[in-house]
């Protein structure tokens, strides 16, 4: 089935998912990797505030492309979601329900994803043109010294995944 999610999303519309289903998204989305995850759960092992407000917020996994010249962004493809798994269930408990990226997640994901009615969806490998084409907007939120790795906050239009997993567990991947 074919849905469409606003960002920010209501706790509600992540239990109205299937896996399986195309999740067409439109609006906030930020971007963080590895080393954003890793701050962040510096940040909140610290009880320090964070860079953006979990709840109601997705993060894209998106590999790191400078813009071109005359460019907002360059590729912006996903990026393997394993790397972020040994973070992942910490940001779930506190909040982080949507995640974007590709390729299979963890048990210890899963079970989060699962435990807080949470969702993964995946986004296409090898179309970092289509997501880029999708991008309306870029901006910089936090850890700048990560370069192109640096926490981002993009508005988007038209953003295709498919559900990966949804929030009662069952999994396509």
């Amino acid at each position: 089935m074919k849905r469409i999610l606003s960002l920010p999303y209501c706790e509600s519309d992540l239990e109205g998912f299937n896996a399986g289903d195309e999740v067409i998204l439109f609006g906030t989305l930020y971007v963080g990797r590895d080393q954003v995850h890793k701050r962040l759960k510096a940040l909140i092992d610290s009880n320090c505030e964070l860079p953006f407000q979990f709840e109601g917020n997705g993060i894209y996994y998106m590999g790191p492309s400078p813009a071109p010249d005359g460019y907002l962004i360059g590729a912006a493809g996903p990026t393997t979601s394993q790397r972020m798994d040994p973070f992942s269930p910490l940001l779930i408990a506190n909040g982080l329900k949507l995640m974007v990226g590709k390729g299979p997640r963890s048990k210890e994901v899963k079970a989060s994803v699962k435990e807080y009615k949470g969702a993964y969806l995946q986004a296409f490998g090898g179309c970092g043109a289509l997501y880029s084409n999708a991008i309306k907007k870029v901006e910089l939120v936090a850890f700048p010294e990560l370069g192109p790795e640096a926490l981002l906050r993009l508005e988007i239009e038209d953003f295709p995944t498919i559900c990966a997993i949804d929030s009662r567990g069952n999994a396509i991947i």
